[in-house]
């Protein structure tokens, strides 16, 4: 099967520069203001959209991932509302990869097999379903490949050279490198051990391999952009969201331009961070 994900990372390999990946709660503070966020993320320099599906008890979001996401619950956000919100996106873009990014209960009450047929119908690309190891590929891993969705894993700084192989079997569209150990929004790991990580992911397949889990600023993006094939920004976006909403919920400034804003100086950056073009 060939994606929009497969189909953008070939075509940014061509051109010599790694993707810009990033994230943002979906519903987040309310549907309106978060699909317009959505929108505003291609024409501000997003590669890949990452589309936050909100769960009450996240295992490996930081408190301000988890805030957006209680935001979200609070306001009316579900799952159903969740794939409206790709297919709202998708009347105007039919080119942007869109990834769905959460956790396995919020899907496994929907049901495996309609949540597939309906994403799929929503113009949904890719899945990261962060608590679902390779164990339980058949669960939901497989099932999302026969269906045409990219079923992304995460690889972490403690997923060992007899590990690897396992994470990545079933991989698709790209493997998603966590920098650190601990929860999203922690500091930037170390640059030259990301850089060092990444080669050894890549010693193991020909898939790209974006970075995530720390990344705030434009600096940090060229960085990491210099030894990876995506760079994946999501508690800065969250954070900008936050910014523009006051403790009785209304907003102080428009939440998509201040994202757009931010999304525009991470692209610069990543732009700057010119890897070799493809022989």
């Amino acid at each position: 099967m060939t994606t929009r994900i497969d189909r953008r990372m070939a075509k940014l390999k061509t051109e010599g520069r790694p993707a810009l990946v990033t994230y943002f709660m979906g519903g987040d503070p309310d549907y309106a203001t978060s699909l317009a966020i959505m929108k505003s993320l291609p024409g501000a320099g997003s590669d890949i959209i990452e589309l936050g599906m909100p769960f009450s008890d996240p295992m490996a979001d930081g408190p301000a991932i988890q805030a957006a996401g209680l935001r979200a619950l609070k306001a009316g956000q579900t799952l159903h509302r969740t794939l409206d919100m790709a297919r709202d996106f998708r009347a105007g873009d039919d080119e942007t990869p869109i990834v769905l990014m959460g956790y396995y209960n919020p899907i496994y009450i929907y049901g495996v097999e309609r949540f597939l047929a309906d994403a799929k119908a929503a113009g949904i690309d890719g899945l990261i379903v962060v608590d679902l190891p390779p164990e339980m590929d058949e669960e939901l891993c497989i099932p999302a490949l026969k269906a045409g969705v990219n079923f992304i894993r995460l690889a972490t700084p403690t997923t060992d050279d007899r590990r690897l192989p396992k994470v990545l079997q079933n991989t698709s569209g790209f493997v998603y490198y966590v920098s650190m150990t601990g929860i999203t929004g922690s500091a930037l790991a170390d640059t030259a051990k990301v850089a060092e990580a990444v080669t050894r992911i890549k010693a193991h397949t020909d898939l790209p391999v974006c970075v995530g889990f720390g990344v705030k600023t434009a600096e940090q993006a060229r960085t990491i952009g210099a030894s990876a094939d995506g760079v994946v920004v999501g508690t800065a976006i969250v954070n900008a969201v936050a910014n523009v909403i006051d403790p009785k919920g209304g907003v102080t400034a428009d939440p998509a331009e201040a994202v757009a804003t931010l999304v525009s100086g991470l692209a610069q950056g990543v732009r700057s961070a010119r890897l070799a073009p493809a022989e």
